[in-house]
């Protein structure tokens, strides 16, 4: 086998994000969604300077005169992305431009201050004296610890390199605000105070004000070794570090004058390496939050409330169900209520036992935490291992767990070098001395908000085998066994890479057999290189491989005019729509008697190796039809797919003449409508 490179994960990932933002750019996408592609690539960037420039420029215990040697020695990769970064931030800009010019049409308005008229101002002046003003003050900077990680500030230009910083309150006031004035009219908070900027500085003479934004290294470098509860306190206290970690970004308005940057640069002790370009207005994220107008039906996505489930939702015994016959949920297509049920079943049901669950993100309240309260008021065993290392969410998880914890529950914590991945949940039940168990095995987090977003999948389950294998897992989590026998389920770190290191070789086996050999696998990500190293072999030993890939790839597909004798080459689609794809499903053809799994698991070295993952087969045939039927339609997509190359071209998937146009995700949802109407 050829030595075959692989792509960088932070440089491919700019094109994942890229994807995003053609989303946003598409005209047939509606206005209102537009302005929520672009929070979501915002979103995704402040994320990816937190996180990954953070470890690009190995800022941890780094002085600023080295890093600066650092970034100008040895950092071509991370010029490129800067660089990258830079290009995309002037198409976002176009773009918002675009679409706020566009809602116009439509009686939408978010007003420069040019435009308002006296009405506007009067309104404006006195509501920034009743709601605004009391959350508005200077804040003196001393260093950069003094600007929070995130929020928005106002660099009030005075003369000369003499500067005022406001914060402007994002957290007590809507960032837009509702104005008199036909149709809807908004202006952003930002510009309101700007309007009585001479209300907050007083005595002073005003030249201008500029936007600025600070994010901050939000890695808290958990590398000792510590027991559960040293470790959660620790990670406790260590989440002050993401308001006070080394600066990454510094986003600033282009128009600020270069005196001006000069002493924020010389205030804040960073260099012209943090500092960027920005509109006149930062955290886009905030769209997320934009009002809906009046009569928008025409500017946002048809509704398509999720479906009833055929089997599950019209049953009593949800238990009863499942031990006849395995189940299959899709989320956000069908009601995330059938998982909440099954456990707020449990939490009633005299039969239940215990209740054993993995929980990586806790939504802050939710009928699922109810029915596990409740499971405890009424005298289960409660086992819950909460991930206490969920970035962005471990304030929340670790809040929960001790609430479950005073409650009665026997809850767990994440140890350092591993997380706890995987999404399952198992219950059992004593029936006439005889232990029954159930089990739920899914690609989603159990948060009934993510599953309204994001597409996974769920199976529900009594198979004998596949629980007792589950119970193992959380035997290994109790720390009641360190090496689980398993036959059935993918369980990393143990069993995932080794059987699917196999399956891969079992497919390349058939292909130098002459037999029918191919590969089909949807995941998130694709990044380890030894995965990547079997497919490449996979590929070239005559293998067909087809993959979708929703965030960043690092295999690199042969163009056909590459390929060796006997080589078939390696098809690669990305899907971003309405929906966020989050499902992972594998696919071995295994000499015509196919192999399917589904789980939490990604092909990166951290879900293979580092993580607690779990995979199931599907072993129902009914529901291997159905998943490979869903998994069909989406390899056909040719609205809303795009092609992964060498060249990171993002283009689209060409619809044939005479093909029927199929967007995937709509016609899951029929799919799985026409399902319900035929059981119904």
């Amino acid at each position: 086998m050829q030595n075959r490179k692989l792509k960088n994960r932070d440089v491919n990932w700019l094109y994942f994000n890229e994807r995003v933002l053609l989303e946003a750019a598409n005209k047939t996408t509606p206005l209102l969604e537009r302005l929520k592609f672009l929070a979501i690539f915002s979103s995704n960037l402040d994320e990816f300077f937190k996180v990954r420039i953070s470890q690009l420029r190995q800022l941890k215990a780094v002085d600023k005169e080295l890093r600066k040697k650092l970034v100008l020695k040895a950092n071509k990769k991370l010029k490129f992305i800067l660089a990258k970064v830079s290009e995309q931030q002037t198409q976002f800009g176009k773009i918002i431009e675009e679409t706020l010019t566009e809602l116009r049409q439509h009686d939408t308005y978010i007003r420069k201050r040019s435009e308002l008229n006296q009405e506007q101002l009067d309104f404006l002046d006195s509501f920034f004296d009743t709601s605004i003003l009391v959350h508005c003050k200077t804040i003196d900077i001393v260093s950069p610890a003094d600007l929070k990680d995130g929020h928005l500030y106002l660099v009030v230009h005075i003369k000369s390199d003499d500067f005022d910083v406001i914060e402007i309150p994002t957290k007590q006031c809507s960032r837009f605000i509702q104005i008199p004035g036909a149709g809807s009219n908004y202006i952003f908070l930002d510009d309101a105070i700007r309007l009585n900027i001479h209300k907050i500085i007083s005595g002073k003479t005003v030249i201008n004000s500029y936007a600025i934004k600070l994010s901050r290294d939000a890695e808290l470098y958990l590398e000792d070794d510590y027991t559960d509860a040293a470790l959660v306190e620790k990670i406790y206290q260590s989440l002050g570090k993401r308001k006070s970690g080394q600066p990454t970004r510094l986003l600033y308005d282009m128009n600020m004058p270069t005196e001006l940057q000069d002493a924020l640069k010389k205030q804040l002790d960073i260099s012209d390496v943090d500092m960027f370009l920005g509109g006149g207005y930062h955290n886009m994220s905030d769209f997320f939050g934009f009002p809906t107008p009046e009569n928008s039906t025409v500017l946002q996505y048809m509704s398509k409330p999720p479906l009833k489930h055929p089997t599950l939702s019209l049953t009593k015994n949800i238990f009863k169900v499942i031990a006849e016959k395995d189940q299959l949920v899709h989320f956000p297509y069908q009601e995330f209520e059938t998982v909440e049920r099954f456990i707020n079943e449990a939490a009633s049901d005299d039969t239940v036992s215990s209740i054993k669950m993995s929980l990586y993100r806790i939504a802050k309240t939710s009928k699922l935490t109810d029915s596990i309260l409740k499971a405890l008021e009424n005298g289960k065993k409660v086992l819950l291992f909460v991930e206490a290392q969920a970035r962005f969410d471990e304030e929340n998880n670790i809040k929960w767990g001790r609430i479950f914890e005073e409650k009665g529950a026997t809850v767990l914590f994440s140890v350092p070098n591993i997380k706890v991945h995987s999404k399952i949940a198992l219950v059992a039940r004593l029936i006439d001395n005889k232990v029954e168990r159930y089990a739920y095995i899914g690609t989603g987090n159990f948060n009934a908000k993510t599953a309204k977003l994001y597409c996974d999948h769920g199976l529900f389950t009594a198979h004998h085998k596949i629980t007792e294998e589950l119970s193992q897992v959380f035997d290994i989590l109790e720390r009641k066994l360190i090496i689980p026998k398993l036959k059935y389920l993918l369980v990393s770190p143990f069993t995932t890479r080794s059987t699917f290191l196999e399956l891969i070789k079992n497919e390349i086996d058939n292909a130098k057999r002459n037999k029918q050999a191919k590969i089909t696998l949807k995941m998130n990500s694709l990044e380890d290189s030894k995965m990547i190293a079997a497919l490449y072999e996979a590929s070239e030993a005559g293998v067909e491989i087809r993959l979708l890939v929703r965030g960043f790839c690092c295999l690199i597909p042969k163009k056909e005019s590459e390929l060796l004798p006997g080589e078939k080459p390696i098809y690669i689609t990305s899907i971003v729509d309405r929906f966020l794809e989050h499902g992972r499903i594998y696919v071995f053809e295994n000499g015509g008697e196919e192999l399917m799994y589904i789980g939490s698991a990604d092909w990166m070295t951290r879900n293979l190796d580092k993580r607690i993952e779990v995979l199931t087969p599907i072993l129902d045939k009914d529901i291997f039809k159905e998943l490979k039927d869903i998994l069909e339609i989406q390899l056909a997509d040719n609205v809303k797919a795009r092609i992964l190359d060498i060249e990171d071209s993002n283009t689209r998937v060409k619809k044939e003449p005479n093909e029927n146009s199929i967007r995937s995700q709509y016609a899951i949802y029929d799919y799985l409508k026409d399902r319900l109407h035929e059981k119904s």
